[in-house]
């Protein structure tokens, strides 16, 4: 078919020409997806890690309901309402040390850049310039749009084709080692003066291969760029709202951090919702008599206030439910159905932390296929790379969990 044939629709992380036509959802219900053809696929990856109540929560889906009968949108420029002032309260008390202001973006990769973008004028609003660029870790993804891109691994990520065209961090490995751990500092060191902060994925770099670090290795993060004085970004889009166990991941390593960056699982996978949210001693640098101080970003749908609405009704399920509860259990059954296959000789690594298991093939397998498979045994898993993961919703029944995981394990054992 030409470049001119029947595509209006240009899909994601798709090379269109070679793509197999994608599946049609018609509903949503619990952990499951009904194709237009009568088919439930289990979900294995909630929607992107969003749906983390399942789908179709009534509580949520009330509270938008209600929203929606009353004011689906108002600018938030010079407006303010009662979904987000509510919803900010909330989430600063449940956020540890002074992370005390909310900035609402509407996707993850916006709350990367604003976060980038507040601790380059940091710098500048303390009178210190030549700040523009922050340290990074390889394995590390935080987005799409160009800074967040720049802060991705230059070499293995899906971005490594815009090189030339992006903003140049400094990237080392995370200090897994004492090596690492001295190579961190020196690098801290030798570009002190023209680095604005530290950003890092709290225990998993999800996109980079669910790459996942104990807590000891967040909290030399967090130590090096305390002594070298530069703000720590904690990018918890993916791990936040208890994927790892907790409900953030910063928390097991006991880390505060000066900016953290929040999505996906926000709205309970309900609607695009974002937040970056900030220290008191961060914001208090742009508390001035000076206008150009602010901070001058305001996407159009800023804290939207239906999808305020479907995050204040998350909030309350994490309050009134076993989110946590929940995810330390299906760790456990990630741990016995995935770890034996460590022992079969086509797979590399198997990693498990909180709701997230992953197996790593010894080589990239044909993803084509494998999902078609997948598909065919009734689930729905996204794998990459040489990466089949799982991340189911936090309320999955212990039957469809196990489905899912006697699916990875076949097709582990397929490639053996």
């Amino acid at each position: 078919m030409s470049a001119s044939g029947p595509h209006p629709l240009w899909r994601p992380y798709t090379q269109m020409k070679l793509a197999a036509p994608p599946l049609e959802a018609v509903a949503t219900r619990g952990s499951r997806i009904v194709l237009a053809d009568g088919r439930e696929l289990i979900d294995g990856i909630a929607s992107w890690w969003t749906a983390v109540h399942g789908y179709n929560h009534p509580h949520i889906a009330g509270a938008v309901a209600d929203q929606l009968a009353r004011m689906p949108h108002v600018m938030f420029g010079g407006l303010t309402h009662a979904p987000a002032e509510r919803l900010a309260a909330r989430l600063t008390a449940l956020l540890p040390g002074a992370l005390n202001h909310v900035f609402f973006t509407d996707s993850g990769s916006v709350a990367v850049e604003v976060a980038l973008k507040m601790a380059v004028q940091l710098w500048l609003n303390r009178g210190e310039t030549g700040r523009t660029r922050v340290l990074a870790f390889r394995g590390g993804y935080h987005g799409d749009t160009m800074g967040a891109m720049s802060a991705c691994d230059p070499e293995e990520g899906m971005h490594r084709r815009f090189g030339a065209y992006l903003p140049t961090q400094v990237f080392c490995d995370l200090p897994r080692t004492p090596e690492q751990d001295a190579a961190l500092d020196a690098a801290l060191a030798r570009h002190r003066r023209d680095l604005a902060a530290v950003i890092v994925e709290p225990l998993v770099q999800g996109a980079g291969g669910m790459l996942i670090h104990p807590p000891e290795v967040l909290a030399t993060v967090a130590r090096l760029a305390r002594r070298h004085g530069l703000p720590l970004i904690a990018d918890e889009i993916f791990t936040g709202f208890a994927r790892t166990g907790t409900l953030f991941a910063c928390e097991q390593a006991g880390v505060v951090p000066d900016i953290l960056c929040l999505s996906k699982a926000l709205t309970g996978g309900t609607m695009a919702l974002a937040a970056t949210v900030a220290t008191t001693e961060i914001f208090s640098a742009f508390w001035s008599d000076d206008p150009a101080a602010a901070l001058m970003h305001g996407p159009t749908f800023m804290a939207n206030p239906l999808a305020c609405a479907a995050a204040n009704a998350s909030l309350d399920l994490f309050e009134t439910e076993p989110r946590l509860t929940q995810a330390r259990a299906i760790a456990a059954r990630l741990e016995e159905g995935l770890r034996p296959l460590t022992r079969l000789s086509g797979v590399r690594d198997v990693r498990v932390l909180g709701a997230v298991g992953a197996v790593q093939f010894a080589t990239p397998p044909d993803l084509a296929a494998l999902k078609s498979r997948l598909v065919a045994r009734g689930v729905w898993v996204r794998p990459f790379g040489d990466i089949l993961y799982l991340t189911p919703a936090l309320t999955v029944p212990d039957d469809d969990l196990d489905r899912l995981i006697a699916a990875v394990a076949a097709e582990a054992g397929a490639v053996a």
